[in-house]
């Protein structure tokens, strides 16, 4: 990785702190994009290499044209990998409902604006938990029915696979050498396990117990989006644990079939373009483009 910057979100913990911490001693400059720079330099300092901390909030579209605007140089790899897990009930400062506004929207919008710089992969991290997501184009926001948090993780989940699958079918038409992958970390041990446990019962306390018992590493849940970022996949690959109980060296792996769905992929899309003001940057050139 030596000569190459990459750019993880949210790596001041769990599985995008592990990645980073694995790229900058293999050489590459990473660069921190992170909510909170007192902890992204804490995290830093637990690093080798050639690390830098830089402030995204992608609840904030405003900090994120902030933060693509003051990114000048090349970008080997941008890894999408911030993400909230079944909190309460939130909006960002766009008024968003907070996972589908940061785990997809944020991403999105950065992607996006920062694409002309990236000469890679993009690679976006998602989770199992996308099977049981579907996309409510009639209330994307949870504006109409009642908050349920795991739902709406669900549905943000859905859109980081559709959001790969459309980036990779533009940038293919655009005639661009970058990838766009996904990858999801199976069960790891993550704070974002955390959300699991409201203390209220004895049961969701044991299931949390069990849930952590069975999780792997966060180095090992790092290993899948390790992979998308630097084998030799293909684009639109989608990455995640080889083992049972999602556990195990990382492989290609299958996802849904509302994930395959071309054609709500490029609804999101537009729908996404629509709610954030941002649109893909780079010219089609393939045959789509040829009247």
């Amino acid at each position: 990785m030596t000569g190459r910057t990459v750019v993880v979100t949210g790596a001041n913990s769990g599985i995008g702190r592990a990645a980073a911490q694995a790229l900058a001693a293999r050489g590459a400059r990473v660069v921190l994009a992170v909510r909170d720079p007192a902890k992204g330099h804490a995290a830093a300092g637990t690093m080798t290499g050639d690390v830098a901390v830089r402030r995204l909030d992608l609840a904030d579209l405003a900090s994120v044209r902030a933060f693509a605007d003051g990114f000048t140089e090349p970008i080997d790899v941008l890894i999408n990998n911030a993400g909230l897990m079944i909190p309460p009930l939130g909006r960002t400062a766009d008024g968003f409902e907070l996972q589908f506004g940061t785990n997809h929207l944020g991403h999105f919008a950065l992607t996006n604006l920062l694409l002309p710089r990236v000469r890679g992969r993009v690679v976006t991290v998602s989770s199992g938990a996308h099977r049981a997501g579907r996309i409510d184009f009639d209330d994307l926001n949870w504006e109409r029915r009642p908050y349920r948090a795991l739902p709406a993780y669900a549905q943000s989940k859905l859109a980081n696979l559709l959001f790969t699958a459309e980036l990779h079918r533009r940038l293919t038409e655009a005639g661009s050498p970058v990838l766009a992958t996904a990858a999801h970390p199976g069960l790891a041990a993550t704070n974002l396990l955390g959300h699991l446990d409201d203390g209220r019962s004895p049961l969701r306390r044991l299931r949390t117990a069990v849930i952590n018992g069975l999780a792997q590493s966060v180095e090992d849940g790092a290993l899948p989006t390790l992979y998308a970022a630097v084998a030799d996949v293909p684009g639109g690959g989608y990455a995640g644990p080889g083992g049972l109980l999602g556990r195990g060296a990382p492989k290609l792996v299958g996802r849904s079939r509302a994930a395959r769905d071309g054609a709500l992929a490029r609804r999101l899309w537009t729908v996404s373009e629509e709610l954030t003001g941002v649109t893909f940057p780079l010219p089609a050139t393939g045959p789509a483009a040829r009247p």
